[in-house]
């Protein structure tokens, strides 16, 4: 696992291809899904196996609770930098929950339906008000 006290850089946009797409490409596209909150609640709601044992019946955790993730998580805040922000369609909501989602609390939280009703209120007032 990556240290979190150093962020790795950003994959750079002249990479190879994940089937046809660079890696660049599949992140931002992943990123931008996270403006959706109803995307959010769906990866709330998967699971994987604990990556401690290599029993693929073992125990499983929660997506957003399975520390690779998070540390992934952690590393696409590199799209609120200015280089990469200029690539975002939604930027408002799309920080804010890439924010939020930094919080062990909201991950659990955002399994509440009045929690992602919120986020729905609150990003159509963004996008209607930009």
């Amino acid at each position: 696992m990556a240290d979190s006290s150093h962020p790795q850089e950003p994959p750079s946009t002249t990479q190879s291809k994940y089937g046809g797409f660079t890696r660049f490409e599949i992140e931002l596209e992943f990123v931008q899904c996270l403006a959706n909150p109803h995307y959010l609640l769906h990866l709330a709601t998967l699971t994987t196996s604990s990556s401690d044992t290599s029993d693929p019946s073992g125990p499983s955790l929660p997506l957003l609770a399975h520390p690779p993730f998070v540390a992934y998580l952690a590393y696409l805040q590199y799209f609120s930098t200015a280089p990469y922000l200029k690539y975002l369609t939604y930027p408002g909501p799309t920080l804010k929950n890439l924010e939020l989602l930094q919080n062990e609390r909201f991950r659990r939280d955002i399994l509440s339906p009045d929690v992602v009703g919120q986020l729905v209120i609150e990003g159509v007032g963004a996008v209607a008000g930009s």
